[in-house]
Protein backbone atom coordinates (compact mmCIF):
# COMPACT_ATOMS: atom_id res chain seq x y z
CA UNK A 1 0.00 0.00 0.00
CA UNK A 2 1.52 3.75 -1.23
CA UNK A 3 1.00 5.64 1.69
CA UNK A 4 -1.00 9.21 0.77
CA UNK A 5 2.44 11.37 1.52
CA UNK A 6 4.69 9.93 -1.25
CA UNK A 7 3.91 11.67 -4.54
CA UNK A 8 3.18 9.41 -7.43
CA UNK A 9 3.59 11.88 -9.61
CA UNK A 10 5.73 14.63 -11.03
CA UNK A 11 3.91 17.77 -11.06
CA UNK A 12 6.79 19.18 -14.38
CA UNK A 13 5.95 16.06 -16.26
CA UNK A 14 2.32 16.20 -16.92
CA UNK A 15 1.06 19.89 -16.25
CA UNK A 16 -0.22 20.60 -19.55
CA UNK A 17 -1.56 24.24 -19.07
CA UNK A 18 -2.48 26.61 -16.19
CA UNK A 19 -3.67 29.83 -15.75
CA UNK A 20 -6.17 31.78 -12.59
CA UNK A 21 -9.15 29.63 -13.44
CA UNK A 22 -7.76 25.77 -14.78
CA UNK A 23 -5.10 23.55 -14.70
CA UNK A 24 -4.71 20.77 -16.87
CA UNK A 25 -3.11 17.76 -16.43
CA UNK A 26 -1.90 14.07 -18.41
CA UNK A 27 -2.58 12.11 -15.85
CA UNK A 28 -0.91 8.44 -15.71
CA UNK A 29 -2.28 5.35 -16.09
CA UNK A 30 -2.93 3.59 -13.20
CA UNK A 31 -3.38 6.92 -10.49
CA UNK A 32 -7.07 7.82 -9.41
CA UNK A 33 -8.71 11.21 -10.07
CA UNK A 34 -10.45 11.20 -7.15
CA UNK A 35 -10.58 9.58 -3.49
CA UNK A 36 -11.33 5.73 -3.77
CA UNK A 37 -14.63 5.32 -1.92
CA UNK A 38 -13.14 1.72 -0.17
CA UNK A 39 -9.71 2.61 0.40
CA UNK A 40 -8.86 5.95 1.66
CA UNK A 41 -5.12 4.82 1.50
CA UNK A 42 -4.93 5.07 -2.22
CA UNK A 43 -3.24 8.02 -3.93
CA UNK A 44 -5.04 10.14 -6.12
CA UNK A 45 -4.57 12.89 -8.32
CA UNK A 46 -6.03 15.39 -6.83
CA UNK A 47 -4.73 15.63 -3.26
CA UNK A 48 -1.55 15.42 -4.83
CA UNK A 49 -2.61 18.45 -7.31
CA UNK A 50 -3.98 20.49 -3.94
CA UNK A 51 -0.59 20.23 -1.98
CA UNK A 52 0.78 22.50 -4.57
CA UNK A 53 -2.13 24.70 -5.56
CA UNK A 54 -4.04 24.33 -2.40
CA UNK A 55 -8.69 23.91 -2.87
CA UNK A 56 -9.22 22.40 -6.32
CA UNK A 57 -12.42 21.81 -7.90
CA UNK A 58 -13.84 18.01 -10.17
CA UNK A 59 -14.90 19.15 -13.25
CA UNK A 60 -14.14 15.34 -14.59
CA UNK A 61 -12.57 12.13 -14.05
CA UNK A 62 -10.90 9.12 -15.98
CA UNK A 63 -11.40 6.07 -15.02
CA UNK A 64 -7.74 5.11 -13.07
CA UNK A 65 -6.44 2.69 -15.98
CA UNK A 66 -6.90 4.86 -18.13
CA UNK A 67 -4.47 7.55 -19.02
CA UNK A 68 -4.67 11.89 -20.68
CA UNK A 69 -6.22 14.67 -20.16
CA UNK A 70 -8.17 15.71 -17.01
CA UNK A 71 -9.14 19.19 -16.77
CA UNK A 72 -9.23 20.93 -12.88
CA UNK A 73 -10.87 24.23 -12.22
CA UNK A 74 -9.26 26.64 -9.66
CA UNK A 75 -12.26 28.16 -8.21
CA UNK A 76 -15.80 28.00 -8.28
CA UNK A 77 -17.62 30.14 -10.64
CA UNK A 78 -15.10 28.38 -13.43
CA UNK A 79 -16.16 24.66 -11.57
CA UNK A 80 -19.91 25.64 -12.12
CA UNK A 81 -19.59 26.88 -15.70
CA UNK A 82 -17.79 23.75 -16.65
CA UNK A 83 -20.02 22.01 -15.11
CA UNK A 84 -22.92 23.43 -16.79
CA UNK A 85 -21.03 23.05 -20.10
CA UNK A 86 -20.41 19.02 -19.54
CA UNK A 87 -23.89 18.49 -18.57
CA UNK A 88 -25.61 20.57 -21.41
CA UNK A 89 -22.67 18.07 -23.21
CA UNK A 90 -20.86 21.08 -25.39
CA UNK A 91 -17.25 19.51 -24.40
CA UNK A 92 -15.86 17.40 -27.00
CA UNK A 93 -13.55 14.80 -25.92
CA UNK A 94 -11.49 12.34 -28.39
CA UNK A 95 -9.97 9.35 -27.11
CA UNK A 96 -6.94 6.96 -28.72
CA UNK A 97 -7.77 3.40 -27.95
CA UNK A 98 -5.74 0.04 -29.60
CA UNK A 99 -8.21 -2.34 -30.19
CA UNK A 100 -8.10 -6.35 -30.55
CA UNK A 101 -9.05 -6.98 -33.93
CA UNK A 102 -9.58 -5.20 -37.91
CA UNK A 103 -13.52 -3.74 -37.86
CA UNK A 104 -14.87 -3.98 -40.70
CA UNK A 105 -15.87 -0.46 -40.50
CA UNK A 106 -14.08 2.57 -40.55
CA UNK A 107 -16.10 4.85 -39.29
CA UNK A 108 -19.63 4.03 -36.88
CA UNK A 109 -21.89 5.37 -34.74
CA UNK A 110 -23.11 3.21 -31.57
CA UNK A 111 -25.95 4.33 -29.53
CA UNK A 112 -26.33 1.00 -27.67
CA UNK A 113 -28.13 1.67 -24.33
CA UNK A 114 -25.89 1.50 -21.02
CA UNK A 115 -26.53 0.43 -17.53
CA UNK A 116 -23.76 1.09 -15.14
CA UNK A 117 -23.09 -1.30 -12.83
CA UNK A 118 -25.06 -4.00 -14.85
CA UNK A 119 -23.22 -7.78 -13.63
CA UNK A 120 -21.80 -9.41 -10.61
CA UNK A 121 -18.39 -7.65 -12.10
CA UNK A 122 -19.53 -3.62 -11.62
CA UNK A 123 -19.76 -3.64 -15.50
CA UNK A 124 -21.43 -1.21 -17.97
CA UNK A 125 -23.19 -3.43 -19.81
CA UNK A 126 -25.99 -3.11 -22.86
CA UNK A 127 -29.42 -3.08 -21.63
CA UNK A 128 -32.00 -2.28 -24.15
CA UNK A 129 -34.75 -2.33 -21.63
CA UNK A 130 -33.17 -0.43 -18.76
CA UNK A 131 -30.13 0.96 -19.71
CA UNK A 132 -29.86 4.84 -20.73
CA UNK A 133 -29.35 6.07 -24.00
CA UNK A 134 -25.66 6.04 -25.02
CA UNK A 135 -23.95 7.28 -28.00
CA UNK A 136 -19.71 6.96 -29.32
CA UNK A 137 -18.78 7.99 -32.21
CA UNK A 138 -15.74 5.40 -33.53
CA UNK A 139 -12.98 5.93 -36.73
CA UNK A 140 -11.01 3.50 -37.35
CA UNK A 141 -7.02 5.31 -37.76
CA UNK A 142 -4.63 2.68 -38.46
CA UNK A 143 -4.59 -1.09 -38.85
CA UNK A 144 -2.13 -3.80 -38.38
CA UNK A 145 -2.67 -7.23 -38.12
CA UNK A 146 -4.52 -8.03 -35.57
CA UNK A 147 -4.72 -4.97 -33.86
CA UNK A 148 -6.13 -1.42 -34.77
CA UNK A 149 -5.86 1.95 -33.57
CA UNK A 150 -9.32 4.10 -33.37
CA UNK A 151 -10.46 7.68 -32.37
CA UNK A 152 -13.36 7.19 -29.72
CA UNK A 153 -15.73 10.55 -29.40
CA UNK A 154 -18.47 9.86 -26.15
CA UNK A 155 -21.41 12.09 -26.89
CA UNK A 156 -22.70 10.92 -23.29
CA UNK A 157 -20.46 9.97 -20.18
CA UNK A 158 -21.36 6.96 -18.57
CA UNK A 159 -18.55 5.03 -17.11
CA UNK A 160 -16.71 2.71 -18.82
CA UNK A 161 -18.99 3.87 -22.11
CA UNK A 162 -16.00 3.76 -24.67
CA UNK A 163 -15.00 0.53 -23.26
CA UNK A 164 -18.29 -1.08 -23.07
CA UNK A 165 -19.51 -0.03 -26.57
CA UNK A 166 -15.93 -1.50 -28.21
CA UNK A 167 -16.50 -4.85 -26.11
CA UNK A 168 -20.25 -5.15 -27.13
CA UNK A 169 -19.07 -4.64 -30.93
CA UNK A 170 -16.53 -7.40 -30.92
CA UNK A 171 -13.22 -5.47 -30.17
CA UNK A 172 -12.18 -5.02 -26.53
CA UNK A 173 -9.04 -2.56 -25.61
CA UNK A 174 -5.68 -4.36 -25.38
CA UNK A 175 -5.12 -5.21 -22.20
CA UNK A 176 -8.72 -4.26 -20.65
CA UNK A 177 -9.09 -6.22 -17.21
CA UNK A 178 -13.10 -6.09 -17.39
CA UNK A 179 -13.82 -6.30 -20.97
CA UNK A 180 -12.18 -8.67 -22.96
CA UNK A 181 -12.77 -11.93 -24.94
CA UNK A 182 -11.61 -14.51 -22.81
CA UNK A 183 -10.20 -16.67 -25.82
CA UNK A 184 -8.36 -14.13 -26.95
CA UNK A 185 -6.93 -12.98 -24.01
CA UNK A 186 -3.83 -14.76 -23.38
CA UNK A 187 -2.84 -14.74 -26.68
CA UNK A 188 1.01 -14.02 -27.36
CA UNK A 189 0.30 -11.72 -29.92
CA UNK A 190 -1.34 -8.81 -27.80
CA UNK A 191 0.41 -9.41 -24.14
CA UNK A 192 3.86 -7.89 -25.12
CA UNK A 193 2.28 -4.53 -26.01
CA UNK A 194 0.78 -2.72 -23.38
CA UNK A 195 0.30 -3.65 -19.63
CA UNK A 196 -2.48 -1.60 -19.37
CA UNK A 197 -5.37 -0.61 -20.61
CA UNK A 198 -4.68 0.99 -23.87
CA UNK A 199 -6.95 4.50 -23.96
CA UNK A 200 -5.42 7.86 -23.54
CA UNK A 201 -7.84 10.74 -23.23
CA UNK A 202 -6.29 12.88 -26.60
CA UNK A 203 -8.11 15.73 -26.78
CA UNK A 204 -10.48 17.87 -25.39
CA UNK A 205 -12.28 21.08 -26.46
CA UNK A 206 -14.32 23.68 -24.52
CA UNK A 207 -14.99 27.22 -24.36
CA UNK A 208 -12.60 28.54 -21.31
CA UNK A 209 -14.89 29.59 -18.55
CA UNK A 210 -13.73 33.29 -18.17
CA UNK A 211 -12.17 34.17 -21.63
CA UNK A 212 -15.25 32.83 -23.10
CA UNK A 213 -13.35 31.67 -26.29
CA UNK A 214 -13.26 27.73 -27.78
CA UNK A 215 -10.26 26.05 -25.85
CA UNK A 216 -8.64 23.02 -27.41
CA UNK A 217 -5.93 21.43 -25.86
CA UNK A 218 -4.12 17.89 -26.30
CA UNK A 219 -2.37 15.20 -23.89
CA UNK A 220 0.60 13.43 -25.62
CA UNK A 221 0.51 9.75 -25.53
CA UNK A 222 2.25 8.13 -22.76
CA UNK A 223 5.81 6.47 -23.09
CA UNK A 224 4.57 3.13 -22.86
CA UNK A 225 1.69 4.31 -25.59
CA UNK A 226 4.39 5.35 -27.66
CA UNK A 227 6.42 1.91 -27.34
CA UNK A 228 3.08 -0.05 -28.49
CA UNK A 229 2.60 1.86 -31.41
CA UNK A 230 6.38 1.55 -32.18
CA UNK A 231 6.47 -2.29 -31.98
CA UNK A 232 3.81 -2.53 -34.01
CA UNK A 233 4.80 -0.33 -36.68
CA UNK A 234 8.47 -1.75 -36.56
CA UNK A 235 6.53 -5.65 -36.82
CA UNK A 236 5.21 -4.06 -39.97
CA UNK A 237 8.30 -3.60 -41.28
CA UNK A 238 9.89 -6.32 -40.25
CA UNK A 239 7.00 -8.49 -42.21
CA UNK A 240 7.23 -6.53 -45.25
Amino acid sequence: MIPQEVLPINLEEILIYEDSDLIIVNKPAGLLTIRDGYDESLPYLIRQLEKHYGKLWVVHRLDKETSGIVVIARNFQSHRTLNQQFETRQVKKIYHALIMGNPPWDRRSVQSPLRVNGDRRHRTIIDPIHGKPAHTEFEVIKRWNRISLIAAVPFTGYTHQIRAHLWSEGFPILADPLYKKRDLENHPWQQPLIQRLALHALKITFQHPTKNTPFTIEAPYPIDFQRALQFLEQQKQDQG
